[in-house]
């Protein structure tokens, strides 16, 4: 997968695009995985300093191993709590981690503070596309919001929306299908191992899930903010 969220490569360059992260400046992702939006945020803006902070250790590897490669040496990766944080930056990236703060209200409260004066924020969130089954529900929680709601959140946080998008069905598609390819192609290798059965489950329920639950559902947002 090249990042934990549904998006294209041509829809993640018109974010990084509206995000224009200054040459020389600082940019930030909090809950990054393996932090490959930021690292092309870093190279693309020529930033003196990338950091990013996740507590997922396979993937802040990852990251790391890539930047090396790549020679972005002013990228460090930091196994942290995102909430936890408190150095600011020039440009903030906070994508499907909202949960880390404690949900969007206070995700959008805490990154407040951790945007420098003129700075940006890109956010991305859930929402969703019409009224929600209980299956959804249960799924996702209660605090999903409709997209209007969601706006009208961000707004009442302080916030000014300067760019929104939202994932098409293909992103979502691909996403889905790239989360479990390796899965499948392991035990296509490996039948017989004894976690199979394990894997097997878990594989079909998330198929199930996606294609009789949330598939045209489920909607995420992509925001840059600036106050």
């Amino acid at each position: 997968m090249r990042w934990n969220t549904p998006l294209s490569e041509e829809h993640a360059e018109l974010l990084l695009s509206r995000l224009d992260v200054p040459a020389g400046g600082s940019a930030l992702d909090l809950g990054c995985g393996w932090g490959e939006l930021l690292l092309r945020a870093v190279a693309g803006g020529e930033a003196a300093l990338g950091t990013g902070v996740d507590t997922d250790a396979a993937a802040l590897e990852r990251g790391r191993r890539a930047a090396r490669e790549r020679g972005l040496a002013q990228v460090d990766f930091v196994a942290q709590p995102a909430a936890t944080w408190r150095r600011p930056a020039d440009r903030v990236l906070c994508l499907g981690s909202a949960h880390a703060f404690g949900g969007t209200a206070a995700a959008l409260a805490a990154l407040a503070d951790l945007v420098r004066p003129g700075g940006r924020l890109l956010f991305g969130d859930g929402f969703w596309e019409r009224a929600p089954s209980p299956e959804a529900v249960e799924i996702f929680g209660a605090d999903v919001l409709s997209l209007p709601n969601l706006v009208e959140l961000i707004r009442g946080a302080g916030w000014r929306v300067l760019h929104l998008s939202t994932t098409d069905q293909r992103e979502w598609d691909d996403f889905e299908s790239t989360w479990r390819a390796g899965r499948e192609e392991w035990l296509r290798a490996y039948p017989d191992d004894p976690r199979a059965a394990g894997v097997r489950d878990e594989l079909d329920a998330r198929l199930r899930e996606y294609v009789g639950v949330y598939r045209g559902l489920l909607g995420l947002g992509y925001f840059v903010l600036g106050r």
